[in-house]
């Protein structure tokens, strides 16, 4: 068995693993990545990244079929999906090609192969053994099913649901989640009938309740159905198709059954409990810092609860490497990273929504302000409906804002910084918007909660 010395070991090389032995590297340390796997990990390749590319993609087919509205007379005789995934496909091996040759110029070594934690500064592959005094664990997440079902066949998780070569003529999406609006939304695009089914009462059940309700509206009106706050009970498949059970008794016939539950930590098999590193529900126990129960080891990304955001992971990794070079970087708490569902229309978000800041501060104490993006000149250029809503602390700071629109992801840099610095409206509502933006929705809010609305009433 053959030993290596490095000043860091990185076990994972998705996004919280690059980033932090590309941050490492940059500060001066000498840095193994062990990937199993491609670098990039599963946003690059299975996740954000071509899910987007499809979804561009679903953007072009439906802007065709609306042309006619815009004077533009256009045909879409249907949608070659080898062609999409063609363009998924260049998309994905050029970013890759991209982060291998950053990773190669920063001098880190990728050592290719599965890792595992077999010491507190030791993480082993195949026949060697690479010690640093340091080591993040980076490992990830796997697709959840549901107990008593079985993925397979005509029964998806998210990464069997890429590889498909066919548009199914009907799915049934198990859960309201982002993964499962996202994909409604783009085999909707695709000419799919397309069933969700969500136990909770709401899609997005983690986002503002008003944001949900616009985003079911507007798939009610682009003909996705919806089960909501319904349970489901099983599923059955044959060579024809696969039947969906839910609880209160009714079944949906579909050829294909998108199983989106959420993601779990992948940290099965790979030492780290017997290293002595504390695990609850298979999540990585960290503190504040992102240190875990051993010193020396380190976990960020999506071994860590709480959100499962590959910008999370990313800044993670940075944070991680800054901590451990002495910096004393600054930790930024879930709620205030960027969330974005890209369907459409997208639902964005950062900060508090106005039920968890009503029950953090009391009723009393909190503000609200909404413009409808119908009396917004460049939202009504491109058709579409939505809301920017702000919460506010009483002669406080901004503490949420919520968007629902086509595009709206885009405005969630301001509203980052806004929510970020703890500003106050009124000291941003002096702050000129460019003509026409749908920024300018944003602008007109935070005049009016700075009491000098312009054209909200």
């Amino acid at each position: 068995m053959t030993e290596h010395q490095y000043d860091l070991v990185v076990l994972g090389g998705g996004s919280g693993g690059y980033a932090a032995a590309l941050r490492a590297a940059e500060l001066g340390s000498r840095v193994a990545l062990v990937e199993r796997d491609k670098l990039g990990g599963t946003c690059l390749h299975r996740g954000c990244i071509p899910t987007k590319a499809m979804l561009h993609a679903a953007d072009v087919a439906d802007a065709a079929r609306d042309g006619v509205h815009f004077g533009v007379r256009a045909v879409v005789e249907g949608i070659d999906l080898a062609g999409v995934t063609a363009f998924r496909d260049e998309i994905v091996t050029g970013k890759w090609k991209g982060l291998t040759g950053l990773v190669a110029k920063r001098g880190i070594d990728v050592i290719a192969g599965e890792g595992r934690l077999v010491e507190s500064n030791a993480v082993q592959v195949g026949d060697d053994v690479y010690r640093a005094p340091n080591i993040v664990l980076a490992t990830g997440s796997y697709s959840r099913t549901l107990p008593g079902l079985e993925l397979g066949g005509r029964i998806l998780d998210s990464e069997a649901a890429l590889a498909l070569d066919e548009i199914p003529a009907r799915v049934v999406v198990l859960g309201g989640g982002v993964i499962g609006v996202e994909f409604a939304s783009l085999w909707r695009s695709y000419g799919a009938e397309v069933v969700i089914v969500e136990a909770l009462p709401h899609l997005l059940p983690a986002e503002e309740e008003s944001s949900s309700k616009q985003l079911e509206r507007a798939f009610r009106k682009r003909g996705i159905e919806q089960r909501l706050g319904v349970r489901f009970a099983g599923a059955t498949q044959d060579a024809s198709g696969v039947r969906v059970s839910l609880e209160d008794g009714t079944t949906i016939d579909a050829d294909s059954l998108l199983v989106a539950v959420g993601r779990g930590p992948a940290s099965a098999g790979l030492g780290f409990e017997e290293a002595g590193v504390a695990l609850d529900r298979g999540f990585v126990v960290v503190d504040e810092r992102l240190r875990t129960s051993v010193p020396g080891v380190w976990a960020v990304g999506d071994l860590v609860a709480g959100l499962q955001l590959a910008h999370r992971g990313f800044q993670q990794g940075i944070f991680v490497a800054e901590e451990i070079a002495g910096l004393d970087p600054v930790v930024v708490a879930d709620e205030n990273l960027p969330r974005v569902a890209y369907s459409d229309p997208e639902v964005a978000s950062i900060g508090l929504t106005e039920a968890a800041a009503i029950e953090r501060f009391g009723s009393e104490h909190v503000v609200v302000a909404e413009a409808n993006l119908a009396g917004n000149g460049k939202s009504h250029i491109l058709r579409t409906s939505g809301s920017v809503k702000v919460v506010r602390a009483a002669d406080g700071p901004v503490l949420g804002v919520h968007l629902v629109g086509a595009r709206v992801g885009e405005l969630l840099g301001e509203a980052q910084l806004v929510v970020g610095w703890e500003a106050l409206p009124e000291d941003v509502a002096p702050f000129v918007h460019a003509h026409p933006t749908q920024h300018e929705a944003l602008g007109e809010v935070f005049l009016k909660l700075a009491g000098k609305p312009l054209h909200l009433i």
